[in-house]
């Protein structure tokens, strides 16, 4: 909190410098904790100049997701006054569970730098370079059984579909259900919905989304199935203007969902028309019970319909891939 603090009052005066005095007064500690934070932010690639006898001005700040940055772009969202910024952590959704359990509210943001520990969907695991995507985990509580989670996942897709073509309809993402988005049928996001619950009720669910933003390279085991979206358009992103339309774009389809009586149809019928894949597909559904077939949409639940040769089929769990 008080790096982002640091960052926020020079940006406030771009041309000044400010006294090491004054800027121990505005973020509540003493002038030698101050150089400490500012010699941290500039191991982190903020440049500062000055020093404690002559005072600091800022140069320039990279790309880091500071809550101080954030919160001007979520005002009137549900996401504006809980974001949790974090440099270098295992998992944001294991943060976020935990914070759930002992009671953290709706719409409590974690973020990232760099995971770890970061997770997908089954045993696979999320590549985190430092700095390079966007890791985002959110916590919401709505009034949901849990029968009815599946179409959380779905609106987060939307949401992430959204903001992406906001900021370049150039990279516009291909959903394949139940939670991946896909650019040249590379994966360029994932999405992981976490639950805790009872048998009828919804105590809370952690959605996890990790997007490739500004990687150049991938591990040579996931070269052939990942992207960016700095490879997609020759261009670098900013990853806080990403953010913050990636959680204004969920504010709007969680509120769409939680209090339109409508809202269920309309996703699904917005899910099928954002994703090639969901309809007329040739598809092989792996796991524990494997079958070839043709999608034929989702049913009102949101799960996946396959025509096969024994009849329509639905998939409940298991990898979705082309044939």
């Amino acid at each position: 909190m008080r790096l982002g603090r640091i960052v926020r009052v020079l940006t406030g005066f771009p041309t000044v410098v400010i006294s090491g005095t004054k800027l121990a007064r505005e973020i509540g500690t003493t002038r030698s904790e101050v150089w400490r934070l500012v010699e941290q932010l500039r191991t982190m690639g903020v440049e500062i100049a000055g020093h404690p006898a002559s005072g600091y001005r800022l140069i320039s700040v990279p790309d880091l997701l500071l809550p101080e940055l954030l919160e001007p772009h979520l005002r009137g969202t549900i996401f504006r006054r809980q974001i949790h910024h974090y440099y270098r952590v295992g998992s944001t959704s294991d943060l976020a569970l935990e914070a759930a359990e002992r009671g953290a509210p709706e719409g409590s943001v974690f973020l990232a730098e760099e995971q770890t520990r970061a997770r997908g969907r089954g045993s696979n695991r999320w590549h985190s370079a430092q700095s390079a995507g966007l890791y985002c985990s959110v916590i919401l509580r709505p009034k949901l059984s849990p029968a009815d989670v599946l179409i959380l996942s779905l609106t987060s897709g939307l949401a992430v579909q959204a903001a992406i073509v906001q900021l370049d309809p150039r990279a516009k993402a291909d959903l394949k259900w139940p939670n991946d988005l896909l650019i040249d049928e590379k994966k360029v996001c994932g999405i992981l919905t976490e639950m805790s619950g009872e048998a009828t009720l919804v105590r809370h669910i952690v959605v996890g989304i990790g997007i490739n933003v500004n990687h150049t390279e991938f591990p040579a085991d996931l070269a052939e199935r990942a992207i960016s979206l700095r490879l997609v358009t020759g261009e670098r992103w900013s990853r806080l203007d990403l953010t913050a339309a990636l959680l204004q774009s969920l504010d709007r389809e969680y509120r769409n969902l939680t209090t339109n009586p409508n809202a269920r149809r309309e996703i699904l019928k917005r899910f099928e028309k954002g994703s090639s894949s969901a309809r007329g597909k040739r598809v092989s559904i792996e796991g524990s019970d494997g079958f070839l077939g043709i999608t034929e949409g989702l049913d009102n639940r949101g799960f996946l319909q396959v025509r096969t040769g024994d009849g329509l089929r639905l998939v409940y769990s298991g990898s979705l891939r082309w044939n």
